[in-house]
């Protein structure tokens, strides 16, 4: 166990060396698109609108939240692991030291953890400035932290399985820029026909907008969600593990 720790620590340390040099500018490209949709619906199209008896700008800052999370941690360590796979090839000297996959799959998606967690902390922030009556909880920081580690590991899966930037530039096209729009972040699946909200609700995005925004508002924790992120978790630890140790062999 000691040894695995160390192990992740290690993988993770150099990433953080990375991200320590350029923290400042990745922190404000990774603001910049959740301050634009903060302003262009909270204060734009959502003024004087309501759901379920809250205003939309309390409705939709949770939604920017878990969409930062989302965006932030998905990115932070998929394109750290393509870079370090396609461009650097350090990412083979992980593969063949005698470091357990396990703590591989847990080290790279960890940079990922730590980017998302920086900036939906500080997206939180001028959240909590606009709208000082949310609710900033236990369940809210848990919720909030296994979102981005659960996010953090399908990064880590859709680089170990796709070899080239286009591929990974068409998957983003075609799957994450969808789920940015329709997984509840803007919206209550309320409003949708219960086919599409069936398929929305196979997708993790979902159950992060739905538990951090039940929890920043005091309204009942949906559990059922919290325990379908801990699912997804398990998928994509899982299903990483695997593509990595194929890869291997």
């Amino acid at each position: 166990m000691l040894d695995s720790l160390k192990d992740i620590y290690s993988i993770l340390w150099v990433d953080l060396r990375n991200l320590s040099r350029h923290w400042r500018s990745t922190l404000a490209t990774s603001l910049i698109q959740p301050l634009l949709y903060l302003v262009a619906f909270g204060y734009g199209l959502g003024r004087g609108i309501s759901f379920g008896g809250v205003s939309y700008l309390a409705f939709v800052i949770p939604g920017i939240v878990a969409l930062t999370a989302f965006s932030s941690s998905f990115n932070g360590s998929a394109q750290k692991l393509q870079v370090d796979r396609l461009f650097y090839k350090s990412f083979d000297e992980f593969l063949i030291s005698p470091v357990s996959l396990y703590s591989l799959v847990i080290g790279k998606s960890l940079i990922g953890v730590v980017r998302g967690l920086i900036s939906s902390v500080a997206i939180l922030v001028v959240g909590l400035i606009l709208l000082p009556t949310l609710i900033v909880s236990p369940v809210f920081a848990l919720t909030l932290f296994l979102s981005c580690f659960v996010f953090a590991l399908f990064g880590v899966l859709v680089a170990s399985l796709f070899n080239n930037h286009v591929h990974m530039s068409t998957f983003n096209t075609l799957v994450i820029l969808p789920m940015t729009f329709l997984c509840g972040t803007f919206f209550s699946l309320t409003q949708v026909p219960e086919a599409v909200k069936i398929a929305l609700y196979c997708l993790p995005l979902t159950h992060s907008s739905e538990c951090l925004r039940a929890a920043a508002l005091g309204q009942l924790f949906p559990w059922l969600s919290f325990l379908a992120l801990i699912g997804f978790g398990l998928i994509f630890f899982s299903a990483s593990f695997f593509v990595l140790k194929k890869t291997v062999v």
